[in-house]
C-alpha cells in the first residue's frame, strides 16, 4: 500500500511538473494568449474616459470599436475574446485597468450566462492559466485551481509535443496572423461576404436557455460580480444583446432576465429596436459573427444606442465607414433605395440606415 501510494504521488508530482513547467500548446492557445496580452496592453495605454466591449467572439466580430469609438469621441479596445476564456479570467484581467468614467459595454453571447460552474471550471484558459499564469489563478476560488490544475489529459501532451516541434521547426507566425485578423483597436477585420460560408450558416440552429437558466447560471453570478465591482468604481457599465440570426426566436423574458443581470447590479442596458437580430445573409461563419460590413452597420447603431443612454454627443461616422456599412445586405433592399437611406442617415449625422 505504502508503494502504491508513493506511485501515486510520483505520478502527481510528474504530471504537474509536466504540465506546469515543460509542455505547451504554443500555437493552438498561443494565439489566444497572444490576442489577450496585446487587448490587455493596448487597453492599459489608453487614457480614460475610454470604452472597452468584453464579450466572447462577439465582441471582435460583430462590434468595431473603430466606428463605435470614433462616433462617441472615446478611445476604445475591443476585449472582446472566445468563449473559452473563462469570465472570471476575462473580469479579472480587465477590472484592474478601469478607472472611474470608463465604459464597458458587454454584449455577452446568450449561452454565456447559463454557464455552470463545472464548465467554468474546465474552460480552455485553465491549461494556460496554469502553464503561464499561476499568480493569477492563485487568485481564483480552489474549484477553479483545481479544474485548471487538472485540465489537461494525454493527448493534450501528445498535441504539445507536436505543437512545440512545429514552433521550433519555425512555423505558425502568430503575430503575423493576428494583424492579418485583428485591427489596432481589437476589431476582427477581412471578414467579407464575398467569403462568408453560407452553406453552414443555413445549417446553423441552436436554442437559446430559458429566462430561468440565464437568472440561475453561473455566468449571471460572475456578470453580475463584474458589473457591482466596476460601478463601484465608478465605471459606467451597460450590457447589450449579441447579434444573432433573426430567424432564431429570443422570448421578452430572455431579454428581461438579461437585462436584469446588469440593472440590479448597478450597470445599464441597452436593447435596439432590432434585438441585435439580422438576417443569416448579414454573417460570415456563425450565429455571433458578422460579416465585416454588417459588423459596421450594427456598430453604428450600437453608438447611436450608446449615445442615447449615456447622453453624449453623437459624432457623424466617417464616408468610409458608411460606405462599407451600405453594403450591408440587412433587409435586401434595391441598391438605389438602400442608397436613399444612407444617405439620409449621413445628413442626420447618425450612424446609418436603421435597422427594419
Amino acid at each position: 500500500m505504502r508503494r502504491l501510494v508513493l506511485c501515486a504521488i510520483a505520478s502527481l508530482a510528474l504530471y504537474f511538473a509536466a504540465f506546469a513547467f515543460v509542455l505547451d500548446r504554443p500555437l493552438s492557445l498561443g494565439l489566444l494568449r497572444l490576442e489577450m496580452r496585446e487587448k490587455l496592453a493596448r487597453g492599459a495605454a489608453l487614457p480614460s474616459p475610454k470604452l472597452v466591449i468584453l464579450a466572447g467572439s462577439n465582441g471582435p466580430y460583430s462590434h468595431s470599436c473603430r466606428v463605435i469609438g470614433a462616433m462617441l469621441a472615446l478611445p476604445c479596445e475591443n476585449g472582446g475574446i472566445a468563449v473559452g476564456i473563462g469570465l472570471d479570467d476575462l473580469f479579472l484581467r480587465w477590472l484592474k485597468l478601469l478607472h472611474r468614467g470608463d465604459i464597458v459595454y458587454l454584449p455577452m453571447e446568450v449561452q454565456q450566462y447559463d454557464i455552470s460552474r463545472a464548465a467554468n471550471r474546465m474552460d480552455v484558459d485553465g491549461a494556460m492559466l496554469f502553464r503561464h499564469d499561476r499568480a493569477l489563478l492563485w487568485q481564483m476560488p480552489p474549484g477553479r485551481i483545481l479544474g485548471a490544475a487538472f485540465d489537461n489529459t494525454m493527448p493534450d501532451g501528445l498535441e504539445a509535443l507536436a505543437e512545440m516541434a512545429a514552433r521550433a521547426a519555425g512555423l505558425g507566425h502568430l503575430r503575423a496572423r493576428l494583424a492579418r485578423e485583428e485591427d489596432a483597436e481589437g476589431d476582427e477585420i477581412g471578414t467579407s461576404l464575398a467569403t462568408a460560408d453560407r452553406a453552414f450558416l443555413a445549417g446553423l440552429h441552436r436554442v437559446e436557455p430559458s429566462a430561468r437558466a440565464i437568472r440561475d447560471g453561473y455566468g449571471t453570478v460572475l456578470i453580475g460580480r463584474f458589473v457591482a465591482a466596476a460601478a463601484a468604481r465608478g465605471v459606467i457599465v451597460v450590457g447589450g444583446l449579441p447579434t444573432d440570426f433573426r430567424d432564431v426566436r429570443l422570448p421578452q423574458a430572455d431579454i428581461s432576465a438579461i437585462g436584469g443581470v446588469y440593472r440590479q447590479h448597478g450597470g445599464r442596458f441597452l436593447e435596439l429596436a432590432n434585438h441585435s437580430r439580422y438576417p443569416r445573409a448579414d454573417f460570415y461563419n456563425s450565429e455571433d459573427h458578422l460579416a465585416q460590413p454588417c459588423q459596421y452597420f450594427h456598430s453604428m447603431l450600437v453608438a447611436r444606442g450608446l449615445a442615447r443612454l449615456l447622453h453624449r454627443r453623437l459624432v457623424a461616422p466617417a464616408p468610409a465607414m458608411l460606405s462599407l456599412a451600405a453594403t450591408c445586405p440587412q433587409e435586401t433592399l434595391p441598391p438605389a433605395q438602400h442608397s436613399v437611406r444612407t444617405s439620409r442617415a449621413s445628413r442626420r449625422a447618425g450612424p446609418g440606415p436603421p435597422a427594419g
